[in-house]
């Protein structure tokens, strides 16, 4: 069944509110589809979470595990003048929850990155900012993102106690004129300047924002998923056969562990390098040639073609995406991404950077017919030859990375 509610098209993502309204009606491409046939993305509840009451407030739960070593992953490095506090982490959740950061009181760092939908966001292929203006890229998942190096799909930043100034100032996301508006802000609200004393005894400033966010986001930690236990812990039922085929696939035959790296104690999923799947030129040349109608529902069942010069009316046309090269500016890295990891997959729908795909069957789908065979593109990226049933054990194997404590860090969201 095709979900039609939400606003997973592109080009209705690229400008006005009014844009936005409309998009609501589009019919999804098959791309946009939920992760199975009639059933949307996995939603985490808070009641998921299985760890018995130990009596601690949240914040101390949540420092104490992100000291703590995770089946499955490497050791979580914090920074030397940031170590995890239960004031700290409890300073950088509120200022992630908070609208009030932005220009228009609209916006928080929680609305692209929803703890039920693994900190990411399946409603949206592309993220939509204040005044439904529209970003180009798929908003990364959460989990997990104190173990990146680089951050962003494109490497531009490779520090939590810093990414986070972008996305504050950027016009299209929540478009602050300046960062030292959000410092004055907080400097300037009660609970922020007892919340600020308490975590650093200081107030307010632009360093110990990040600090206070960096902080919330490395106790977003999680392994032991069903793939952990069986690999990483021995326990030879954690996953069922058609995974175990998957996982096999997956190192040999299909070839992914060449860039979604694994080691012999620990996994990311991700060599944390920057390739040329195809997919970016791919895109881009769709761009280039939008087709002259968009399906439209109206009602259920019934549907009307619109005239693509109509959309363009109310809204600004879609922006080209050039990759790694916006950071660096070498020509080598045009239509380069970052490898991204693939825990949590079943979690954070849509995929790949611009969230075009709407199921990792199409993810498979794509790498197995071997990309778009573009110039340039990595010449790892070839057809696969994967038959229906070996498509099925991969996409179980990778079902089977979804931690089992997800509901955990929802219900410490929450809170």
């Amino acid at each position: 069944m095709i979900r039609t509610w939400l606003p997973l098209v592109p080009w209705f993502q690229q400008g006005c509110a009014l844009a936005l309204l409309l998009g609501l009606f589009v019919m999804h491409p098959p791309q946009a589809r939920a992760q199975s046939a009639g059933a949307a993305p996995i939603q985490i509840s808070p009641a998921t979470c299985s760890q018995p009451s130990t009596g601690l407030d949240w914040a101390e739960i949540a420092a104490r595990r992100s000291l703590m070593p995770q089946l499955g992953l490497p050791p979580l490095r914090h920074p030397k003048d940031n170590p995890p506090s239960a004031a700290r982490i409890a300073l950088g959740r509120q200022i992630f929850f908070d609208r009030a950061l932005s220009i228009n009181n609209t916006m928080s760092c929680a609305m692209c990155h929803v703890p039920e939908q693994g900190f990411a966001n399946w409603e949206l292929a592309t993220s939509v900012g204040v005044e439904g203006r529209s970003v180009k890229r798929n908003a990364p998942s959460l989990i997990n993102v104190g173990l990146l190096k680089p951050l962003f799909h494109d490497g531009r930043d490779t520090a939590l106690e810093t990414q986070f100034i972008g996305p504050l100032t950027a016009r299209n996301e929540m478009a602050n004129p300046s960062a030292g508006r959000v410092v004055a802000y907080l400097n300037q609200h009660p609970d922020y300047v007892i919340a600020f004393e308490t975590a650093f005894n200081a107030g307010a400033s632009l360093d110990r924002i990040g600090m206070a966010l960096g902080a919330y986001q490395r106790s977003l930690t999680l392994g032991n998923s069903p793939f952990d236990r069986w690999y990483y812990g021995d326990d030879k039922t954690a996953i069922n056969e058609s995974a175990k085929r998957g996982f096999d696939l997956f190192r040999t035959k299909a070839g992914c562990a060449s860039c979604h790296t694994f080691g012999a104690d620990h996994a990311l999923f991700t060599d944390e390098e920057f390739h040329d799947t195809g997919y970016g030129q791919m895109r881009e040349m769709a761009r280039q040639s939008p087709p002259e109608t968009l399906p439209v529902q109206v009602a259920p069942g019934v549907v009307h073609q619109v005239d693509f010069a109509l959309v363009r009316t109310v809204s600004a046309p879609r922006e080209a995406d050039l990759g790694r090269y916006e950071v660096t500016e070498d020509t080598a890295d045009r239509w380069r991404f970052r490898t991204p990891t693939l825990r949590n997959l079943a979690v954070t729908p849509p995929y790949m950077h611009d969230g075009s795909f709407g199921t990792l069957d199409e993810v498979v789908d794509f790498y197995n017919h071997g990309g778009p065979e573009l110039p340039g593109q990595d010449a790892r990226i070839r057809p696969l030859y994967l038959s229906t049933a070996e498509k099925t054990d991969l996409v179980a194997f990778l079902m089977s990375l979804t931690s089992s404590e997800l509901g955990c860090l929802v219900a410490e969201a929450r809170q």
